[in-house]
């Protein structure tokens, strides 16, 4: 069987290509596929359902609403920060031992971070309802400060930090949508608040740290990431779509005109491009220059500095990125000389592609249909990180706040709110997360075999048409893989990654063993290549039973979609090409029947027809 599935009659093998009844594989396996994707779609509406991706970037108020949340009562349409009205509270939550914790202290959502006045006491109170008969829209004209509307009771219960109006002492920054005080109490303020017989305000560090301990932990950081994505959708689209899928094109286009010089500009501008990736997280990182990212949103005072833990991940990647730099331009050397025999080979390819010009739109296919997956996807991604519900802790801290309702002092619901996760939440989020991968595996599968078989046909006609084999070799590739091969794409898809993955390492030492030329092997080395080749057989049957249709993969990094789609192009006729005449010499004593007279000029040197048999074993 040819690298297609074309079946070849090994009596009459030069005359003629005969078709050979075929019937559908794994068939199991693509109703588990189907089965899968029905659950997707089931995991994906209860998402929908229960979560709301504002959770993802802002925080909740004492009253449960979710800041920016228009439905709220009150509207917090344009009140995206939350802020912590009583100091001495947030101080309290950053205590080692301390029953009170920062999701119970009172806060509220502003539209701005407040900061103390140079020559007065701010005020900022809590939203207006009973007695203060203010709309939303005039609490935040006057910079959410009635206290001169407050009643003598009311006044009171504020110099004792109860509220409803609370002093603004320390100043705060915007972090992450969250007001974050600076440590630093301002003197006239506090003057002030002293002066009105207002009660004793802790000025600590622990006022800082507490708020930037929430902000920073595991969990906050992994919601930013994921509302990233869905702030950052027109940047997806644009450079993550459509030009990736411009340039695709243009680089087939390329490929099929010119061919020599491709190789070796495709190498230049990809090592370009990392190095520029690898001095972009430098700048990014602080590391040169002054364009550090900072976890501050919007103007502050230059003199502020406040560290995230993203930029720690920022620093991580820097250095990733140095080392992949450094991989990848001494590997682009050493692979130098081995560019010229690739190019030869390459040229065989793109007069294929010239030949079947239906290869170079056939990508945009799965590449619409990925679209449409992803656009599903990272939209239940949003939804389902945001999943659950908002309910009142049972805290048992001892906080007394002024309620505008009941016209009290009220002790007995100051407690905060938080999201509860239902007990299969992280199940759920695994379960869509490789849902993603099958998905994108599966597809660029699919793309493979369709050029797989496309490319096959064409050499084993020798470039010529046949009534065996249909005019449009991409249609006739697409209709044996949807009549015969799905159920083996979607096992392949899921098996031969991994095979591929864990085979890398057993083939490297599988090779320094056999290069090393020991007349005398001893016990170790017999013991290290047995192994070796032991597992490589384990792994090569797994990937065998993955590729009895003429499945034949490579697997790219998710981030080059797009890019895979088209490259794979090129990638698949140079692999089908080469994987034929290796079949094609194997069933003609050495001498290959069926390949063009360009592929065989380029293989005259026996030297270079060994080392590519070779390569491809």
């Amino acid at each position: 069987m040819d690298a297609a599935g074309i079946e070849k009659n090994p009596r009459d093998f030069e005359s003629q290509i005969i078709k050979q009844e075929r019937k559908c594989r794994d068939v199991v396996v693509l109703i588990i596929f189907i089965a899968f994707w029905i659950a997707m779609i089931v995991n994906s509406s209860f998402a929908f359902n229960k979560g709301n991706p504002l959770r993802l970037t802002y925080g909740l108020d004492y009253k449960g609403n979710v800041c920016g949340n228009r439905h709220a009562n009150p509207d917090l349409r344009e009140l995206e920060l939350q802020y912590w009205l009583n100091p001495n509270q947030v101080y309290e939550s950053g205590l080692k031992h301390s029953q009170l914790k920062l999701e119970n202290a009172k806060s509220i959502c502003l539209i701005e971070c407040p900061i103390p006045s140079d020559d007065a006491l701010n005020w900022v109170c809590d939203y207006p309802e009973g007695d203060i008969r203010l709309s939303v829209d005039d609490w935040i004209d006057r910079n959410f400060d009635y206290f001169e509307f407050l009643t003598p009771d009311m006044r009171n219960s504020s110099l004792q930090l109860q509220g409803p109006c609370y002093p603004v002492i320390f100043p705060s920054v915007n972090v992450h949508w969250s007001c974050q005080f600076i440590a630093r109490a301002s003197n006239m303020s506090l003057q002030h608040w002293e002066q009105m017989g207002g009660v004793h305000i802790i000025e600590d560090i622990r006022i800082d740290k507490s708020i930037h301990r929430s902000i920073n932990s595991r969990s906050a950081v992994l919601k930013r990431y994921v509302a990233d994505v869905g702030k950052s959708w027109p940047v997806l689209i644009v450079c993550g779509g459509i030009v990736p899928l411009f340039l695709s094109i243009v680089w087939l286009l390329l490929i099929r005109y010119f061919v020599s010089g491709m190789p070796w500009i495709t190498i230049i501008i990809f090592n370009v491009l990392i190095i520029s990736t690898t001095m972009f997280y430098y700048l990014k990182a602080g590391w040169i220059g002054n364009n550090a990212i900072t976890p501050i949103i919007g103007e502050h005072d230059p003199y502020i500095h406040i560290f995230g833990r993203e930029q720690s991940h920022l620093h991580a990647v820097a250095v990733l990125m140095t080392i992949v730099m450094i991989v990848a331009v001494l590997s682009s050397i050493a692979i130098a000389r081995r560019i010229l025999m690739a190019t030869s080979v390459l040229k065989v390819a793109a007069k294929v592609i010239g030949e079947v010009q239906a290869l170079i739109i056939f990508p945009v296919i799965p590449y619409i249909l990925l679209a449409i997956i992803y656009m599903f996807w990272f939209s239940a991604t949003m939804y389902l990180f945001s999943s659950g519900q908002i309910l009142q802790n049972d805290c048992k801290s001892n906080c007394c706040a002024y309620d505008l309702g009941s016209k009290r002092v009220n002790c007995d619901t100051c407690c905060g709110y938080r999201i509860h996760y239902t007990p299969h939440i992280s199940v759920s989020i695994l379960f869509h997360l490789f849902g993603c991968y099958w998905a994108t595996q599966f597809f660029i599968a699919c793309s493979s075999t369709v050029i797989a078989g496309s490319v096959a046909s064409y050499y084993w006609v020798r470039g010529e048409t046949s009534k065996e084999i249909t005019f449009l070799p991409v249609m006739s590739s697409m209709n044996q893989l949807m009549r015969y091969n799905l159920g083996s794409v979607a096992l392949g898809s899921v098996i031969v990654p991994f095979a591929k993955f864990l085979r890398s390492p057993f083939e490297s030492i599988r090779r320094r063993l056999k290069g090393a030329n020991i007349t005398t092997e001893t016990k170790i080395a017999k013991l290290a290549s047995g192994s070796s080749r032991c597992c490589l057989g384990c792994i090569g049957w797994i990937m065998k039973s993955a590729n009895r249709n003429a499945y034949i993969m490579v697997c790219w990094a998710l981030g080059y979609v797009v890019a895979t789609l088209f490259f794979a192009v090129v990638e698949m006729s140079i692999d089908t090409i080469i994987l034929s005449f290796c079949q094609d010499s194997e069933e003609h004593q050495g001498t290959a029947q069926y390949a063009p007279t360009l592929l065989i000029e380029t293989l005259d040197d026996q030297n270079d027809k060994q080392r590519l048999i070779q390569g491809s074993s």
